[in-house]
């Protein structure tokens, strides 16, 4: 078994859809970033990444790299997936908090894990996500942005 965790953060930028753990949520702003800006997803790709001993987010999917403006997050999870899994690594579990002073998560929790766990090609039990504020501190308690962490155990499974 190994460990490992992930945190990423990006402003609002209105003009752009918002993008959280794979679900489009319908809101005044998205995440500004040179991909969908999915602070969710970019958590667990890291936490994954860290995990298994490969780097991070921005070694396997350059912001600059024009190949990825505008991708789906959920591409760099499947491509992470299949990544540790050609050592027989596999994701055994994942929790997750989304810090954001809105718009409210708590509701999509569920649609995140589901998409998720898909991409992961895990039971969607493995996978826990939930959302906290920050009492209005910082740039999230400000309503400037959203951040997530990500703690991830992967589990060799040859």
């Amino acid at each position: 078994m190994k460990v490992g965790i992930g945190y990423d953060a990006h402003r609002f930028e209105s003009g752009i859809p918002l993008w959280l753990g794979g679900v489009k949520i319908d809101f005044e702003f998205g995440l500004a970033g040179h991909s969908d800006g999915d602070v969710l997803i970019h958590a667990i790709v890291d936490s994954i990444l860290g995990a298994a001993g490969l780097g991070d987010i921005g070694k396997h999917f350059p912001p600059g790299d024009p190949k990825y403006k505008g991708s789906s997050s959920l591409e760099f999870l499947s491509y992470t997936t299949e990544l540790i899994g050609q050592s027989g690594w596999q994701v055994s579990n994942l929790d997750a908090t989304i810090i954001a002073e809105r718009p409210k998560i708590a509701t999509l929790s569920r649609s995140m894990s589901e998409v998720i766990s898909g991409a992961l090609k895990i039971d969607e039990s493995l996978i826990n996500i939930k959302a906290t504020t920050t009492d209005g501190m910082g740039f999230e308690g400000d309503g400037r942005g959203i951040s997530a962490f990500a703690i991830t155990m992967i589990e060799n499974k040859l």
